[in-house]
């Protein structure tokens, strides 16, 4: 005999367990799932204080739900991750901040809408007496000048010397930099490129040779392969300057250098090899191997 919806027992306890450690978009969904998670959403905070805004739903997330999500947390939010949040404006950023005053983690990489005065002025509001910002994160946004980085950096309390000899940013571990849970971050993700001059990223080579002459000439602020991404050319696998090394031939947009690329799958028709970010561009076919994107378009062309 089946049980009527009436009947059907609640969620076992362990599943409220695990509603803490969800990404948002799953804890979005869970909340539709039944009323004893809707309930338990609603009325525990425990899994608001860190809010990681990202793939698939970074792309709807306007003012309005911004703030209508952070006041799940009821002003005790630790960390905001907005990643590729481009409808996000300084008025609802400036909203949630000045009602959760404690946050310690702020990222908003490629918040493209964010103007850096609207960022300023979040950071003062966190960086007040008793608070204290410890990370931030604001590459990909744009007009952000040398005197703007400085004002954050004296606000964040930032020595921007030590700054450069604490951490190595490396190109290839830059996705994993910031996730939340690491205790070992850059305190902010942009610096002064010594190539060119601008604010962004930059980036240390992980090459042993490049390393050992970064450590013979450590005094100096111009490094020959120490720049962002604009400047210094790196292999999207490794992290190395590809200045004056042979390169494979890529199936995606991004640079490898001939090491990677000849650990890499390749294209059964071209013998390009897509780096591991876009691996998902493969057109699989019943044989073995794949073909790149140009490749498949072309076949499928033919045979038509």
């Amino acid at each position: 005999m089946t049980q009527t919806s009436s009947q059907l027992s609640p969620p076992h306890e362990a599943m409220f367990l695990i509603l803490p450690y969800l990404p948002l978009f799953e804890l979005l969904s869970m909340s539709q799932v039944c009323k004893s998670f809707r309930d338990a959403l609603k009325h525990d905070i425990l899994p608001w204080l860190n809010i990681i805004v990202e793939k698939p739903i970074n792309t709807r997330f306007s003012d309005e739900f911004l703030v209508k999500i952070m006041s799940k947390a009821k002003g005790r939010l630790n960390v905001v991750a907005l990643k590729n949040c481009f409808k996000i404006r300084d008025e609802g950023l400036l909203q949630v901040i000045a009602s959760n005053p404690f946050i310690n983690k702020l990222y908003l990489q490629g918040c493209t809408s964010l103007t850096i005065e609207g960022v300023i002025g979040a950071v003062k509001l966190l960086t007040k007496p008793n608070h204290r910002l410890k990370n931030l994160a604001i590459s990909g946004i744009y007009n952000v000048k040398i005197e703007d980085f400085q004002t954050l950096c004296y606000l964040m309390g930032i020595n921007q010397m030590q700054m450069k000899q604490i951490k190595k940013n490396y190109y290839h571990m830059r996705r994993e930099l910031y996730a939340f849970k690491q205790e070992s971050q850059p305190s902010i993700d942009v610096d002064i490129c010594p190539k060119c001059g601008e604010i962004r990223e930059v980036f240390d080579c992980p090459r042993a040779s490049c390393k050992k002459r970064m450590q013979q000439q450590q005094k100096q602020l111009l490094i020959e392969c120490r720049g962002c991404f604009l400047c210094v050319p790196r292999c999207e696998e490794c992290g190395v300057c590809t200045k004056d090394e042979e390169l494979g031939e890529a199936a995606c947009v991004d640079i490898l250098c001939l090491n990677c690329w000849l650990h890499l799958p390749k294209c059964n028709f071209c013998n390009k090899a897509y780096c591991n970010q876009h691996a998902h561009q493969q057109h699989v076919g019943s044989s073995l191997g794949f073909l790149c994107g140009e490749c498949s378009f072309h076949a499928t062309q033919s045979s038509h």
